[in-house]
């Protein structure tokens, strides 16, 4: 069975990090106002922040792959590779239909070839020609994965396509499940790992974001019957990136549950407990980030599952 969570992290580091207008219209996390605030100074904060976050990360003992972003084509959001690629352990890398025309510029054929020195790429499925189809699935920001069990969970919206979403499984073998969630105001939540965390033994979901209860009581069978403690977090919490975890690992294979300060303040005192059974908790000050990109520490983090060589 394939681990859940890999210690070998791919991350970008950002060279014209901004709030990015092609993709705000889908994603009601990104906060205009704070946009206009610090257009200047998003850059700065963004590395500080980036810089950081790695920087500790290293320190307890994750591989952190860490490449440049290009000046050159513009690319705001580069800092969220995760919605470009994913990384398998069959030696699978998976490129993705993305809907903002600027993100596609963030495919780099460059950074699959270098990380290929050191691991194992035995194919590369390339669903991007959806993308002339105005169908799009970006990544492990549509697809949160339960990687052990090969189920791909997926909440349909303008970025994740039930079309591309099916060629997925068919070409990887995964089980998709697909469902809707939306956010407190009724707007569909752009991506399903803002509302969504999976882990090897316990999921973190916003149940409540599942407004059919159809929907929602088959996504609580499925997480049970793939046997996950599953910790239900509110609209509130989910808004404050609580859904935005990753689990990964050390190299010395200590588990550790990542995510944003802000995320992390919004937990009650019961599940940072329930958390802190399962895995060692960081978190990381994104509030530039997270204001002006709509993402969180999830999103930052593309991991490498590859086969070492």
């Amino acid at each position: 069975m394939q681990s859940q969570a890999t210690s070998h992290i791919l991350m970008i580091r950002p060279v014209n990090f901004g709030f990015n207008t092609e993709t705000a219209e889908s994603n009601a996390f990104q906060d205009i106002k704070l946009a206009a605030q610090t257009k200047d100074i998003a850059q700065e904060d963004a590395m500080r922040e980036f810089d950081e976050m790695t920087r500790q990360l290293q320190a307890i003992g994750v591989d952190v792959m860490i490449y440049d972003d290009t000046v050159d084509p513009y690319t705001p959001d580069s800092i969220f590779p995760n919605n470009w690629v994913s990384f398998h352990a069959s030696g699978t890398v998976v490129l993705y239909p993305m809907q903002a025309e600027n993100r596609r510029l963030e495919r780099r054929q460059d950074i699959i070839d270098d990380l290929a020195k050191n691991f194992h790429v035995a194919r590369i499925i390339d669903l991007t020609h959806f993308e002339q189809e105005g169908k799009f699935l970006e990544g492990t920001g549509s697809l949160v994965l339960d990687r052990m069990n090969r189920v791909a969970f997926a909440s349909l919206s303008p970025r994740t396509h039930s079309d591309v979403l099916a060629e997925f499984g068919r070409q990887t073998g995964y089980r998709t499940i697909s469902f809707h969630s939306a956010d407190a105001g009724g707007k569909a939540i752009y991506h399903t790992n803002v509302l969504m965390c999976i882990a090897d033994t316990f999921a973190v979901v916003c149940l409540s974001a599942i407004s059919d209860p159809d929907e929602r009581l088959m996504v609580r069978q499925e997480l049970e019957k793939l046997n996950k403690r599953i910790i239900d977090i509110s609209l509130e919490q989910m808004a404050s990136f609580a859904g935005n975890m990753l689990m990964i690992t050390t190299q010395k294979e200590q588990k550790l549950l990542v995510m944003s300060t802000r995320a992390f303040d919004s937990l009650t005192a019961k599940q940072i407990d329930l958390l802190d059974d399962y895995a060692t908790l960081l978190h990381f000050d994104l509030l530039m980030i997270e204001g002006n990109g709509g993402g969180s520490a999830r999103c930052m983090m593309a991991e490498v599952h590859l086969p070492r060589k």
